[in-house]
């Protein structure tokens, strides 16, 4: 089972989402290093492909899809008009809480949102 670090930003009634290209759209994170807190690995994993820095960090769930097991966290940003694609990541975009189900995205990803809204 591979640990993936999740990161869920979301602002002004928005959620932040990252594509590489030719990718779906996925939530920011990625695998958890060797040593590496989780909380680490998401605001590290944030600030590779988007350029934020997050500065609250609060553990939500735990989900599995495949053989990915998210570790999914809610992050606070300063600066968020500042994201920029970074990396691997070809595009960044914000997008209001609903739209997510509509979105060309994974099912891990559409049911990770799906647990993040219903706790609103």
């Amino acid at each position: 089972m591979k640990n993936r670090a999740t990161v869920i930003c979301a602002q002004g009634g928005q959620i932040l989402f990252v594509r590489k290209a030719r990718s779906k759209w996925v939530l920011p994170g990625g695998k958890v290093e060797p040593g590496e807190s989780l909380a680490a690995a998401a605001i590290r994993e944030l600030r590779e492909e988007t350029g934020l820095d997050a500065n609250e960090v609060l553990y939500l769930l735990e989900f599995e899809a495949g053989n990915v097991r998210h570790h999914v966290f809610e992050v606070s940003v300063v600066d968020a008009e500042s994201a920029r694609p970074r990396n691997e990541i070809a595009a960044i975009g914000w997008y209001a809480y609903g739209t997510a189900r509509d979105m060309d995205t994974t099912v891990a990803t559409k049911s990770i949102v799906g647990s993040f809204l219903r706790r609103l």
